[in-house]
């Protein structure tokens, strides 16, 4: 079969689609094309993604050895006969003697090449083999001490000049080392011993958006054939593998990652004394018990022999007394299966960090329906004034403290620091070195260019690559400011700069950034070096004052991948629509038609287990027009209070009601609690409404027979979900800055077709997509069932219908009034009633407090 393959191994007998799945996976992967697959939940996406990258994988490294073998044997066979004495003339104006030599070194040096690439496939299968049997390796110790040589290079504070070290240890290592030339930072880094880099292995990477997905991806590998033959490792932050609890008790990312490396830098430091100097005494400096090299290497031959989750992995590393966070990324050169987030894989710096080479590798990103939105997210940047201003006063009690023991060149580039932390209060309207009356009472919102945003902050004369680059990087001056100021008892100056009193008390959010503001300075500088056309600066002067990046152009950042990735795919439940998908990250990112692929699938549930209505007017005529102009009238409200009244009259189990938005939501459930109307639905059905904080969505304890208002983050299978209302259609706030300068962006960079703008179509995207995902997660399994209502007259478009999964949309019917509608749902529940009475008993207790 020309690019598949006849079976993959299955636990058990899959479904059609699911076979379909894995023969269009591993074409997409043999010719190392873009390919987006959607597939619904319920479908055994994760198990069709498992066992047709792995049967790729395991042929592919099949094929390679066996190309080797064969390669090896012709230059073998071919070096054998050119050595015999030759009889035929040469044609060559050359003498036969420097012909032949000619051709026979080079039949050597090939014969050589071919035998050296054997030898490494050998060793490196012996090195899995032998990682597989708990065997302590070199390999592990090597990678583990280069690590460690690297990290102590990074975390390394300079030493000034021994006659002017009149300060105590700790002062001596906040100090800046000398910069003696702009081009010292230019250079390359040395050559690293090729000996101590542990070659990669092919691999594909498996990344998803959060550690629960990640964790349910593990457990089906565990589940799949190839359980006892991969080597997989899953990656995470610290705040996610560390088991020091004094460090875990810090909380924010940012303070465990800086206590981190503390540590670190802690066992790593000796102690230089000149002679006959007296030791200085104090407390012994902390260091990480979990940091072992030895323990290290026990732990990373235990996730490669067996496959892990996090949890695992944390219990593993307690048992082992090992750090799960080292351990995992000296797992990843020779691991065949990476699991990460999103974050991790998509941003660069982020990336080399965790040591993933995506070079020839094959990626696949899960629940990529957001892709788009998340790197955006991830590359753009905010700071406050507040965060600003704490900034500008870290980095000035610095230079003040250590100004007399700074060379020229670095006290050159923190005052250009601080120059341009100025420029930036004073484009929120706050001023340097003045008293708070000083301050413009100009308030709003304003949006620059990057080139605009430079001049207006007076800070275009600044060469940001170069303060970002080179300055900001080699000398790490954002930690160690902060490891000044935390440390640090003495009382701090005045501030140099105002900020709005919104901006002084701030959020507990805000409090948590704030730890290291100096590293969020250097974040949003980094983010200031974007080109001008691929981003825009917000500007917001009123309440909490702040400066914000916008990332116009994600396919700027997602170039990278596609160019370095052998093949990509991008996996969903529902992708639908994907042409803004291609339009605004495969075709901006230089990926043309020919490269990519597309793979949609129906759903396993029979026909008659899903009912998709669309209505148009509610039991009284009222037509359902949720625009904004009209959502709001007491009619509307009213109408869809007796829509739900009914729904909830004959169907059992769980209803969920999707608003357009949280404030909508507000008003129409106070508008139902006066008339009386929230009172008659919670005759009927227990109530529940989302809480506005994520963390809190799994407290809300659901009942199967519920009324529950737009909760996002949980799945409603089984009798939570068999009937799924959308109230009206979720389009964005098009009054948003940040919206209207992204159509702006679109409109003019990318082309118009189908009569409607790209902006506009982002907009109509946007709304799908979420009405999409909201549908979608009624149905959760083979033998689940639902109704899903759609109630605005809007949906009926067939450019609306034409959005929907193939799955829904195919089965969908249209109701201009609603008698035909409720008859269906009728229908309907007579049918869950005898499919109730057939299955469990006690189900019937549910039905009975239902109707």
């Amino acid at each position: 079969m020309e690019n598949g393959r006849a079976q993959f191994p299955f636990p058990y007998q899959p479904y059609d689609i699911q076979e379909q799945f894995m023969q269009a996976l591993y074409k997409t992967l043999d010719q190392g094309k873009v390919g987006i697959f959607e597939s619904p939940t319920g479908t055994g996406k994760s198990l069709s993604l498992i066992c047709g990258a792995l049967s790729w994988l395991t042929d592919h490294e099949e094929k390679s050895r066996q190309k080797t073998a064969a390669l090896l044997h012709e230059g073998e066979a071919s070096l054998s006969t050119s050595t015999a004495p030759s009889s035929a003339p040469s044609s060559s104006a050359e003498p036969d003697w420097i012909t032949d030599f000619v051709h026979k070194k080079a039949e050597r040096d090939l014969v050589s090449k071919l035998k050296e690439e054997e030898l490494k496939r050998k060793k490196r299968a012996e090195r899995l083999e032998m990682i597989r049997n708990n065997v302590q390796l070199k390999y592990a110790m090597k990678r583990k001490s280069c690590e460690d040589e690297e990290a102590f290079k990074l975390l390394q504070l300079s030493k000034e000049e021994e006659t002017e070290a009149q300060g105590d240890q700790e002062d001596e290592e906040l100090i800046i080392a000398e910069y003696e030339s702009d081009d010292e930072f230019c250079g390359a880094e040395d050559d690293t011993d090729d000996e101590l880099v542990e070659e990669h292995v092919n691999k594909i990477y498996y990344c998803s958006r959060t550690h629960s997905q990640l964790a349910q991806f593990v457990h089906e590998v565990q589940k799949s054939p190839f359980s006892k033959d991969i080597s997989l490792v899953t990656l995470g932050s610290r705040q996610n593998l560390c088991i020091n609890e004094e460090v875990r008790r810090l909380g924010s990312i940012q303070r465990i990652n800086d206590c981190c490396m503390e540590m670190q830098k802690n066992k790593r430091e000796k102690p230089h004394h000149k002679e006959g100097a007296k030791r200085k005494r104090g407390p012994a400096k902390p260091v990480c018990p979990y940091n072992k090299a030895s323990a290290l290497q026990q732990m990373r031959d235990s996730v490669l022999g067996t496959v892990h989750d996090i949890e695992q992995m944390l219990k593993l590393g307690r048992e082992t007394h090992s750090c799960p966070y080292y351990a995992t990324r000296l797992a990843v050169p020779p691991a065949q299966l990476v699991v990460l987030p999103y974050q991790m894989l998509l941003h660069e710096a982020t990336r080399r960090a965790a040591g993933v080479q995506l070079k020839g590798q094959v990626v696949i990103i899960d629940e990529a329906h957001n892709l788009s939105d998340t790197l955006s997210s991830i590359h753009s940047a905010e700071l406050t004034g507040a965060q600003l201003c704490r900034a500008h006063s870290q980095l000035t009690q610095y230079a003040d403290r250590y100004k007399s023991r700074l060379k020229a060149k670095n006290l050159m580039y923190i005052k250009q620091i601080l120059f341009v932390i100025e420029g930036l209060v004073r484009v929120l309207g706050g001023k340097v070195g003045q008293n708070p009356q000083s301050q413009t009472t100009q308030t709003g919102t304003e949006l620059h260019s990057i080139n605009n945003f430079l001049f207006k902050a007076q800070i275009d004369n600044i060469n940001l690559f170069k303060v970002l680059q080179r300055y900001f990087e080699k000398s790490m001056i954002s930690r160690k400011v902060s490891f000044t100021t935390v440390h640090d008892s003495s009382p701090p100056p005045a501030p140099l700069c105002t900020v709005s009193p919104a901006d002084q008390q701030g959020s507990e959010a805000e409090k948590v950034l704030s730890a290291s503001p100096m590293m969020q300075v250097e974040v949003f500088f980094m983010a200031l070096t974007n080109s001008n056309t691929d981003g825009r600066v917000l500007a917001h002067r009123q309440g909490t004052s702040s400066v914000k990046f916008l990332l116009l152009n994600p396919a700027v950042h997602f170039a990278e991948v596609l160019k370095q990735c052998r093949a990509v795919i991008i996996a969903g439940g529902t992708m639908q629509p994907v042409s803004d998908f291609k339009q605004e990250l495969l075709f901006s990112a230089g990926v043309g038609e020919e490269r990519i692929t597309e793979f949609s699938c129906g759903h396993v549930i029979p026909p008659e287990n899903i009912l998709p209505l669309v209505l148009c007017s509610g039991p009284s005529g009222q037509e359902l027009d949720f625009t904004f102009q009209n959502r709001d009238s007491p009619r509307m409200m009213d109408e869809t209070g007796r829509i739900l009244s009914n729904i909830c009259n004959v169907v059992p189990g769980g209803v969920v009601c999707f608003f357009p938005s949280y404030e909508y939501s507000r008003r129409i459930v106070s508008h139902w609690e006066a008339s009386g109307a929230l009172t008659r639905l919670a005759n009927k059905k227990k109530i529940f409404q989302e809480p506005k904080k994520a963390n809190q969505v799994e407290q809300v304890a659901l009942a199967s027979t519920s009324v529950t208002f737009s909760i996002e983050g949980i799945n409603f299978s089984d009798d939570l979900g068999r009937c799924v209302v959308m109230v009206g259609m979720p389009y964005p706030n098009i009054k948003s800055p940040e919206l209207q300068e992204k159509m702006s962006y679109l409109d003019k960079h990318l082309p118009h077709s189908g009569g409607r703008s790209p902006g506009q179509a982002l907009i109509e995207n946007l709304c799908m997509k979420a009405v999409n995902q909201s549908i979608g997660r009624a149905i959760r399994h083979r033998g689940d069932y639902s109704s899903i209502v759609m109630c605005d007259r809007r949906y009926s478009r067939p450019a609306t219908l034409s959005k929907l999964p193939t799955w829904i949309k195919s089965r969908t019917s249209t109701h201009t009034t609603f008698g035909p509608a409720f008859a269906a749902l009728r229908k309907v529940r007579s049918k869950y009633l005898v499919y109730f009475t057939f299955q469990l008993s006690y189900l019937f207790y549910f039905l009975c407090s239902a109707c």
